[in-house]
Order: C-alpha cells, then structure tokens, then sequence
C-alpha cells in the first residue's frame, strides 16, 4: 500500500476535475490511499506532505506557464528546501489548459483550452522542482494515441504526452463537461501508475 498526496491549483475548477481522476487511479491500487490537497491550503498540510510516499502536482497552464498560485507553493517550499524532506519520493505532474499538445512541456498532467498551450512547459517546471527537492520523477507509460478523424473513442493519451498526464478543456466549457473522459482516464492511469511504483519502493517487512 502506498500513501499518495495531490497537491494542485485549480483556477476554474477544470484543473480540480484531474485532481480528482488521478486520486481514483491512486485509490484502483489496492491498499493505497490519496488526500488532495489544494494549494490555498497547504500551510495545514505540510506533514502530510513530508510524510507521503508520492506527491503528484496539478496546475492549470497559463501564458505559457503554472499559475501563479501553484508557483508561489513552489516558492513555499524553499522554507525546507536544505533539510530534503521529500528526498526519494516520487513525483508526478498533470496540468490543464484550453489547447492541445504533444510533449511540448514536462512531467505530470496538463491541460489547456488550445490543442497545445504550452503545456509542456508548466510539466517541465514540476520536474524541475521535483528534481530540486531529490525526488524521483514518474512519467507517463502510454504510447500517444492515434487517430485519423480526430475522434479517439476513448483511447489513453490523445495528445500525445510522455513526461506526464496532460488534458485540455474546449474554451468556455464547464468542469462538467471539460477535459473530455479520455483526459480523465489519463489522468487516473497516471495516479494507478505512481501508487504501484510507490508500494514497489516501499515493500512491506516481511
């Protein structure tokens, strides 16, 4: 069993959508557990954090980007940065946006309103901060799903990603309805992904 943190920002509530699918993923290995935590509360949640096996990061891309908000917790960390507290930990990343993207960015999950979005970008500052922190980055074991009418009927991956999870919501789409389920699935296989890799690590005396 492993103990997972999500660890997220969510200015629309599109990027708490992913959150949520990759805690499922986490909660499919049997015997693993996930708290998400949104940034606005970390300062509650620091041992949590300290005592997890994997933190995932989640934030929305924007300009090209993670959100304010999800950078001013990175920043929040240097408090602990020379004590290492998460040295050894796994890591992941999702992000959300409105365009779409290849591995245009970094690790986790992302999504955007456009096809691309500079998704790529917000995943490559978690793996960067992850590397900061000695953790040890996760990415994503699905081959880029293909298509030739640009409907994927539910195949993992459609845009392509590899450091991470990413999605995209259509512009002005509510979280009901945004990302579409291929990104959800994504995301949770991501969350399933860590949690397995994480019990592997901490296997039970025997």
């Amino acid at each position: 069993m492993s103990n997972v943190v999500v660890v997220y920002h969510s200015g629309y509530g599109h990027t708490r959508v992913m959150a949520e699918a990759v805690a499922a993923g986490v909660e499919r290995h049997l015997g693993s557990t996930c708290q998400l935590i949104p940034v606005e509360d970390v300062d509650e949640h620091w041992a949590r954090l300290h005592r997890a096996d994997a933190i995932i990061f989640g934030a929305p891309t924007y300009m090209g980007s993670a959100s304010a908000a999800f950078k001013a917790f990175m920043e929040a960390t240097a408090a602990f940065y020379l004590a290492q507290p998460w040295r050894d930990k796994l890591a992941a990343g999702f992000t959300n946006s409105g365009s779409l993207c290849g591995d245009k960015l970094a690790a986790g999950f992302t999504n955007s309103g456009s096809l691309c979005g500079d998704k790529l970008n917000t995943l490559l500052q978690m793996a960067v901060f992850a590397a900061q922190h000695s953790m040890i980055w996760v990415g994503l074991d699905l081959l880029p799903a293909r298509s030739s009418t640009g409907a994927f009927n539910g195949q993992l991956n459609r845009l392509g990603s590899s450091l991470g999870a990413m999605a995209q919501s259509n512009v002005e789409q509510s979280p009901d309805d945004a990302p579409p389920p291929e990104d959800r699935c994504t995301a949770a296989h991501l969350g399933e992904r860590v949690a397995r890799l994480a019990d592997r690590m901490n296997p039970l005396p025997v």
